[in-house]
């Protein structure tokens, strides 16, 4: 899963907005969804792979995850592939249009997928090289970078995420500097300030986004933290906020000396993590999505949309997409 890097983030921030226009496509959903609508800054979505079945390479990432299921004592591939498409969204600066969010699909260059944060994304990263490979004349790496993530939610139960095609191939010039990826060692303000440069003025979108810790499980050697948050480590759910509400947790420090907390059954969090009960505003909303499942969806899906769809505005023709699992494909 997407983990908060252990280094201390350099801060910076300015003012934009993000545009998209938006359309709905029949066969993938008949569902409705709201986001940005203002074009103004930012990179305008490409037309160039219009024409690709983008059904057909959500069903070959799918499989991806089907046949990796052993992945990481079995909880398979679903959660580092929706950390790549989180890590290659997070490092949008709403202040600068022109570098940062997955619309130049910077993270296959080798500085950017180093960066200390980002440890452990070189696996996630060559397993969709095949993919990639096979529609190389029909597909974006932002592209395969953010669908790739929308897939991982949905094969593991997750909800329905909206998604565009659009992102190109930027050149190395392109690439946001390393070291904007979150803190895991900040408090609620921090955590605030930190989804405020994603563009993220509502504390419900950044607690929904920071659920994304419902799957996958932290690693020493990656993040400085060891442990999974739960027991369904690839289920998505809201098992996170209960978690933080019900487990007794204790302050206590790992082998690499970072504070992480820990409770009996052996599940961790992360201090940004703890922030969100130690906020009153955050607690709120962390006890609603525990209450209700459906609520944490909702919300997670429109933010998690808007977070890989930063810094681009999309002409209103760009259908949005709706995909079918492979279950419900019958596949």
């Amino acid at each position: 899963m997407f983990k908060f890097a252990t280094k201390n983030y350099t801060k910076a921030f300015r003012n934009t907005a993000i545009g998209a226009g938006l359309v709905s496509l029949g066969f993938y959903s008949t569902n409705t969804y709201k986001n940005n609508t203002v074009e103004t800054t930012g990179f305008k979505a490409s037309q160039q792979f219009k024409s690709t079945n983008y059904q057909n390479v959500y069903n070959d990432i799918a499989q991806l995850i089907r046949d990796n299921e052993e992945h990481d004592d079995y909880i398979g591939c679903g959660p580092v592939l929706l950390r790549l498409a989180w890590h290659a969204s997070g490092q949008f600066d709403v202040s600068q249009n022109v570098r940062g969010g997955a619309y130049n699909g910077t993270l296959r260059f080798d500085k950017e997928l180093n960066d200390p944060s980002n440890a452990g994304l070189g696996y996630a990263y060559n397993l969709l090289k095949p993919i990639y490979k096979k529609y190389s004349d029909q597909l974006s790496h932002g592209d395969l970078f953010t669908l790739a993530g929308v897939v991982a939610v949905q094969e593991m139960g997750g909800p329905k995420i909206p998604w565009r095609y659009g992102r190109v191939d930027g050149d190395i010039e392109t690439m946001p500097e390393n070291g904007r990826l979150p803190d895991a060692n900040g408090d609620a303000g921090y955590v605030r300030k930190f989804f405020k440069r994603l563009d993220f003025l509502k504390d419900e979108e950044t607690v929904a986004l920071i659920g994304a810790h419902c799957v996958g499980k932290t690693h020493l050697k990656n993040s400085g933290f060891e442990g999974p948050w739960g027991a369904a480590t690839n289920m998505f759910t809201n098992e996170f906020f209960r978690n933080l509400l019900n487990e007794k947790w204790n302050l206590e420090t790992n082998d690499a000396g970072n504070k992480q907390y820990n409770n009996d059954k052996g599940y961790m969090m992360l201090p940004s993590d703890m922030a969100l009960v130690q906020d009153g505003s955050f607690k709120k909303i962390v006890q609603k999505f525990a209450e209700d499942e459906q609520a944490f969806f909702t919300v997670f899906s429109s933010a998690f949309s808007k977070l890989i769809e930063n810094g681009i505005y999309f002409e209103k023709s760009t259908p949005i997409l709706y995909f079918k699992t492979l279950d419900e494909q019958d596949l």
